[in-house]
């Protein structure tokens, strides 16, 4: 009996091409007038990107600014409550005790 493929879904199609893009990527800018190519391409779609961008960072911005403060405070609870000067004192005696034990031994 014949094992059987299920058709591939929309996001396994999607996957593939893009693995084969990034693939073959190196290949694509071996070629002669590739960066003729890629810089013709670049000019022709910046303008829409710019104006595309200019559409979400505002949006973004704001939110930035709504949360930075509560994960300012949250990054200094978290720092407060961590014993890191404790520990990166216990690792340096210890590698010190290691060091002084490994040469007593020669």
């Amino acid at each position: 009996m014949p094992v059987r493929i299920p058709a591939a879904r929309s996001t396994e199609i999607a996957t593939f091409g893009f693995a084969g893009i990034a693939g073959f990527a190196p290949f694509y800018f071996m070629l002669p007038g590739a960066e003729e190519r890629l810089a013709h391409q670049t000019a022709r779609w910046a303008p829409r990107w710019e104006r595309n961008i200019s559409y979400f960072a505002p949006p973004a911005q704001r939110i930035a600014q709504r949360v930075e403060p509560r994960l300012e405070r949250t990054v200094k609870k978290i720092d407060d409550r961590l014993p890191l000067e404790k520990m990166a004192k216990n690792v340096d005696r210890r590698i010190k005790h290691g060091i002084e034990r490994f040469g007593k031994h020669e």
